[in-house]
């Protein structure tokens, strides 16, 4: 294992750790490293380490509401209740292939802008509601329509869910909560579809450089989490609307010049 491959391991789990749980667009700043610092990743090996990373550490970091889950049944259904839609559309639009079909630099360019704009609308609502206290299941069912959104490139899943969230007046950092027990089960279908796979095509199954892809991806995944939701507690949305409009430029500008 070289030292490049080493470095290659590290941004890339930067990318999955820091942008599954901010409200930026994971597969624009892919674009970044794939295009202009030349860094790809093919890897089911290291694509399914670096999501069961995140998934460990959203799993560690709400194990207290997670467990509590078996009696707040509410929670729990809610929960369900939001991740129905994507898994429903989702399905159909993989056996489809359309998302394969937008998956341009175009079209991330404008939707990184677009729902940017969306979360800065969204997040001057006042903040009103609890999540546990007073979700009910049609707002969770909102929440899920909105997640829906995410398939489309250059959204984010975790910017769709806080903006629906902030939509329906709850406060920043229940909406981000709840946008992040909503990632177990995304990141659990990911981590599950890579291993099958990796299974399916007779690859191995671990070695060291899966080891270092999940640890950078848990440690960066856990710390972003928690200085994020800390944040939220003190400062607006805006710092990422701002990026988001900037990368989402960026990314356009890149696209239109090389036409």
């Amino acid at each position: 294992m070289t030292e490049i491959y080493l470095i290659k391991i590290l941004f890339l789990s930067i990318v999955q750790g820091v942008s599954e749980f901010i409200p930026v667009s994971s597969s624009g700043l892919l674009i970044v490293f794939e295009n202009i610092l030349k860094i790809k990743n093919n890897n089911l090996l290291i694509n399914a380490t670096m999501h069961g990373g995140s998934l460990a550490a959203v799993v560690i970091f709400f194990y207290k509401d997670l467990l509590g889950l078996w009696k707040n049944h509410r929670l729990l259904i809610n929960l369900i209740i939001a991740t129905l839609p994507v898994i429903v559309i989702g399905g159909l639009l993989k056996y489809f292939e359309v998302i394969e079909q937008i998956m341009n630099i175009a079209v991330i360019g404008y939707a990184t802008i677009f729902f940017g704009i969306l979360l800065f609308i969204s997040d001057k609502n006042k903040q009103e509601k609890k999540l546990i206290s007073s979700i009910s299941n049609k707002e969770a069912f909102i929440i899920g329509l909105y997640q829906v959104l995410a398939l489309i490139p250059g959204t984010s899943r975790s910017g769709i869910t806080i903006t629906g969230a902030r939509f329906l007046r709850f406060n920043r950092v229940d909406a981000a909560k709840f946008s992040f027990l909503l990632s177990i089960p995304t990141l659990s279908a990911a981590f599950i579809l890579s291993s099958y796979e990796i299974i399916k095509l007779n690859e191995e199954a671990f070695n060291l450089v899966s080891l270092f892809a999940f640890f950078f991806s848990f440690m960066f995944s856990i710390t972003t989490i928690k200085y994020f939701l800390i944040f939220l507690k003190k400062f607006s949305l805006n710092i990422f609307v701002i990026f988001r409009i900037c990368l989402g430029v960026a990314l356009l500008i890149y696209y239109y010049s090389n036409q």
